[in-house]
Formats: C-alpha cells, sequence, structure tokens
C-alpha cells in the first residue's frame, strides 16, 4: 500500500520545531519522502489521507516493559501453555495505546520470541517486539527474587517448570563462576535468540532491599564484552547508587529504572558519569498526586526510598544523560487489580497516576517528567529517539525522516503544548498500515472483565471477612482480635 498523509503539523523528532503544510509519502512499510505534496513524487495508486488539524509524531516506544509480568500462581496456572496467547494481548494494548515498539525486559524467552516473529511476519498484530528473556544473574518467577511464596504451596514439579521457562542457564548459579565462565554462558544464551542483554547489577530486592551486589566489576565487563560480540545492547538492573556505579563503568548502554537507588540518592560524580557515557537513563518517575498517595500507604523508611528516586529523577533531567521513558508496563489481571497488598505499589495508584499499567502508564510518565520540569520536546525524544539510539535501532526507528519505518501516531492535540495530549489518539500507524484500534486487543484474557457472581456467592458465610466482628465473641467486642 502507498499512503500520502496530508495537512497534519509534523513533529518528525529530528528538528527543533513542528513543521505545518509538508505531506508524508509512505510506500510499503518505509517512509520514502516528506515535503510539499506538490514537489513529491506520489504514485497514481495513493491512497490519501487528510490529517488537517491533527498531529503526527514518530510511534512511541516503551524502553522497559514485561508482556508476561502478571506471574502470580494463580495466572501461571490457569494460562499454563498459554503464555503466547498472554504476551499477543499485551502486544496489542500497548498498540492500542500508541506505542509501536516495546522492549520487554523479563519474561518467557521463546514464548516472547515466538510472539515477537509473528507479528514481524505480519502475522499478528501488535506493538513491534524486542526481548532479552530472562534477566541474567535472577531466578524464575516462583523464587526468593520474585514471588518465594508460590514453591510454598506448589508442587515442585510446576515450580520447576516455570522457573526453568523463564531461567534456562541464566540463573543465579552464575554468581558462583568467573568472568569468563559467565560470559560463556550468556554467550549461549544469547544464541537461543534474544535481542538484547539484561542483567542483575544488584539483586531484585526481595531478598534485601537492594542491599547486596549481584556480580562483580569483572563479571559485570564479562556480560557486557559478551553482549557487545554478539552484535547486541547490554543493559543493568540497579537498586543502589554502588551498582549503578558499577554498570555505567562496565560499559552498558542503558540502566533500567536508574532513578531508584535506595535510600541514597545518585551522587554528584555519576552524574558526570552518566555523562560522560551517554548510557541510556532509563528512568521510573512518580507524578505527584502518586507520590502523595504512596506516601499514606507506606512505611517511614521505605518512603525514604520513594522520595530518594523523586531527587534522582528530577537531578537526571539536568544531568546531560538521555533520559529513555520507561515504566515496568504490564497487562494485570483483574482480580489482582483489586488486591489490597497493590496499594503499595505504582500499580495500585488511582489508574490516571499507575505507571506500571502497561495501557496508560507512559501517559503518567510524561505527566510526572512534565511537572518535574523536563521539556516537551525533550520527553517526546525520550519516548521516541533516544530510546532507538540506545537499543541501536535508530537506522530504522525513533523519528520521522525518509528510509525509516512507517511508524506513527496521530494526535488530535499539540503534544507540545501538554504531556496529558498524548492521550488524544486519533491513529496509529505501524510499518505503513492504519491499525484498526477498536479490534484490541482481538482476543481479551487478562483485560477482560472479571466473571459476574455466582449464586453461591450470594449466601456465602464467612468466619472473619476482611477485620469484621463477631457478634458475642468478647475477644471482638474488645478488639482483641
Amino acid at each position: 500500500m502507498t499512503l500520502l498523509i496530508t495537512g497534519a503539523t509534523i513533529i518528525d523528532g529530528v528538528t527543533d520545531k513542528p513543521v505545518a503544510g509538508n505531506a508524508i509519502l509512505v510506500e510499503g512499510n518505509r517512509i520514502t519522502a516528506i515535503g510539499r505534496s506538490e514537489a513529491l513524487n506520489v504514485p497514481a495508486d495513493a491512497q490519501t489521507i487528510d490529517l488537517s488539524g491533527k498531529f503526527v509524531i514518530p510511534g512511541l516506544m516503551n524502553a522497559n516493559v514485561h508482556l508476561l509480568v502478571n506471574t502470580t500462581l494463580e495466572t501461571l496456572l490457569r494460562f499454563e501453555g498459554r503464555y503466547e496467547e498472554l504476551i499477543t494481548e499485551a502486544a496489542q494494548v500497548a498498540l492500542k495505546a500508541g506505542m509501536t515498539t516495546v522492549f520487554d525486559t523479563w519474561g518467557p524467552r521463546r514464548a516472547l520470541m515466538a510472539v515477537r516473529d509473528r507479528i514481524d511476519r505480519g502475522e499478528a498484530v501488535g506493538s513491534r517486539i524486542r526481548c532479552a528473556g530472562n534477566i541474567i544473574g535472577f531466578d524464575g518467577p516462583f523464587s526468593g527474587d520474585f514471588f518465594g511464596k508460590a514453591a510454598e504451596v506448589a508442587s515442585s514439579w510446576f515450580v520447576d517448570r516455570v522457573n526453568a521457562t523463564w531461567v534456562e542457564n541464566s540463573g543465579r548459579h552464575l554468581m558462583w563462576m568467573t568472568p569468563s565462565q559467565v560470559g560463556e554462558e550468556v554467550t549461549r544464551y544469547i544464541e537461543r535468540g534474544i535481542d538484547f542483554v539484561k542483567y542483575g547489577a544488584s539483586e531484585h530486592g526481595a531478598l534485601a532491599a537492594g542491599a547486596f551486589l549481584q556480580f562483580s566489576e569483572r563479571v559485570q565487563r564479562a556480560i557486557v564484552e559478551a553482549a557487545h560480540a554478539a552484535g547486541r545492547t547490554a543493559q543493568a538492573h540497579i537498586t543502589t547508587v554502588e551498582s549503578l556505579r558499577m554498570a555505567l563503568e562496565a560499559g552498558c548502554d542503558l540502566i533500567t529504572h536508574c532513578n531508584m537507588t535506595g535510600p541514597v540518592p545518585i551522587p554528584d560524580e555519576t552524574l558526570d558519569l552518566f555523562s560522560r557515557t551517554q548510557s541510556g537513563a532509563v528512568i521510573f518517575p512518580v507524578t505527584e498526586a502518586g507520590l502523595a498517595h504512596v506516601k499514606g500507604a507506606v512505611s517511614d523508611h521505605e518512603w525514604t526510598m520513594w522520595a530518594a528516586s523523586d531527587i534522582n529523577a528530577r537531578n537526571l533531567i539536568g544531568s546531560g544523560a538521555p533520559i529513555l521513558l520507561a515504566n515496568d508496563g504490564g497487562v494485570f489481571a483483574q482480580e489482582i487489580l483489586r488486591e489490597p497488598w497493590l496499594k503499595a505499589t505504582w500499580n495500585g495508584m488511582p489508574e490516571q497516576e499507575a505507571l506500571g499499567r502497561l495501557a496508560t502508564g507512559h501517559f503518567a510518565w510524561l505527566r510526572a517528567m512534565e511537572e518535574k520540569g523536563m521539556a516537551a520536546m525533550d520527553m517526546l525524544h525520550a519516548a521516541t529517539r533516544n530510546i532507538a539510539r540506545a537499543y541501536r535501532v535508530d537506522h530504522d526507528l525513533g523519528t520521522l525522516e525518509a528510509g525509516k519505518i512507517a511508524d506513527m501516531l496521530v494526535l488530535d492535540k499539540n503534544p507540545l503544548e501538554a504531556a496529558d495530549h498524548y492521550r488524544s489518539i486519533h491513529a496509529v500507524i505501524k510499518d505503513g498500515g492504519v491499525i484498526d484500534l477498536a479490534r484490541l486487543p482481538e482476543h481479551p484474557l487478562l483485560t477482560r472483565d472479571l466473571p459476574p457472581p455466582l449464586e453461591e456467592e450470594a449466601n456465602f458465610k464467612r468466619l472473619l471477612h476482611h477485620g469484621a466482628r463477631l457478634p458475642g465473641c468478647p475477644s471482638c467486642v474488645s478488639g482483641g482480635h
């Protein structure tokens, strides 16, 4: 198909200001020319799309998502053998929300790659996926790194099956090895077809709240070198200021959630190192309303970590580091969103502020960074060009230029005037085709509504129900329970 897009104001991610009056010519899945309509060599069979009054920007990207993030025991039991369906649903949720490319930084490698390839071949609709598989050095979903309680109630067979699906040869056993041995194992993992490497510079936080370093500096350099030798980018998961420094010195191309350094803000010397290395700063910011919600839901100690992450996000804006939009975005089952424990996370905030929601979290990211003083064009670059550069796919993606893949987002309102205008999605164009947004997701699973209550639920009598008191019980009356 050949498209001629006319009438819109174009914000291409290259020039400093929007351009009105130009047209975009798309042939196949690539932009072939941008300029005045009368000056373009438009084929006779071109379909013209008049977008007068609209704004066209590069398709949004997300530097850190988890298309199968809902790894509770309940969900993985229910959908065992159907992970690809869940990933496809999530990729369609992302596309509907304007993200034409997403980078999945932790998930089941084989299922992610299968969906990635189907979308690339045009056999399925969804955001373009690039994936890392497991985080090098981490154990599986049913482990102390993530949700260890599942191992206490599920069979060891199922626990091992789930953990193996994520980990393969890339897990915690690498912590015992020499740098060269770790490099060899990472090379073997890369050969299975992942697009980039992510490793744990420090632990996940479930065991010691970010207190220990996962790998030595020598091992981190070996991991990065293995990735680069295979033509892949390398990124680090960090949770402390020292793990951040070590990852930068190891040569990482990106640092994931680099503003989350426990209760200690990033020192100036490390901010300077960010600027010198030009490593991508993947930031997880929270809006003022979101922070107010969290402050009322967490302990004083936990709040020191949230407060430090907010200081870091503000300081990184002026550091000279290339900032990347990311939000750990995923799709959560409706029943999980009702759980009380979620309240103390960025998924338990009111939906407008909830950073971790795949469908809306990137809008919260943009508004949070606007509140912290980031310039409007810099935010656009953080959601497009900077991500493409950091992942080394900027020859194809990230800006609207002749020769690049035709991924575009059409907005009703100018995004440079207010971050909330990114929500005004009029159309999504991916690979040169206009996406039928009304169809997505095509087969709702986690996004579908909860089933209606059973007849039995209306008659269900609980012994104790969320703090309810038993009539006549002395302890209940006195508050002893």
